[in-house]
């Protein structure tokens, strides 16, 4: 059975974003589309939280997201995320600021997913933050996912 990887915003928006002047920037685009050609190696799954990011802004641009996840498993929000999400708030491993953030975490913790794949590394993947996530995690009972960018699922 394949690893599930959960795609966050930032992912897509890497996909899908013209090539960036910023050298680092355009070195994690680049990351991001090869790892994107091997994303059959997993099971893709996504929530409605993200299908809520993606969708917004240009209508044209919108189809163009969306058709990258169309093949995707969608997660189940429940009242178990919603506690979890608010648990990472409460004890202040994810920002209040960032719920949606704390929420793509908590979908992920709940429904047992492997990777939570993510270029937003100022609340997601941040090694000095990591440690509260997974123990907050840990604390309700929920497996936390490896929190990491495309950059840390390349082939060996």
């Amino acid at each position: 059975m394949p690893r599930r990887v959960y795609i966050e915003s930032s992912v897509i928006s890497y996909l899908t974003s013209r090539t960036s002047r910023d050298l680092v920037v355009a070195a994690h685009q680049q990351v991001t589309l090869d790892f994107w050609e091997r994303i059959s190696q997993f099971e893709m799954c996504i929530s409605v939280y993200l299908i809520a990011e993606i969708s917004q802004g240009d209508h044209a641009k919108a189809q163009t997201r969306m058709g990258l996840i169309a093949n995707a498993t969608l997660l189940q929000t429940s009242p178990e995320v919603e506690a979890l999400a608010d648990a990472l708030i409460a004890q202040k491993s994810v920002p209040a600021k960032a719920r949606l953030d704390a929420l793509h975490i908590a979908v992920c913790a709940v429904h047992g997913v492997d990777f939570l794949l993510t270029w937003n590394c100022k609340h997601i993947a941040n090694a000095q933050t990591m440690h509260l996530i997974e123990n907050t995690c840990t604390e309700l009972g929920y497996a936390c996912p490896r929190l990491c960018t495309p950059l840390e699922l390349q082939e060996s």
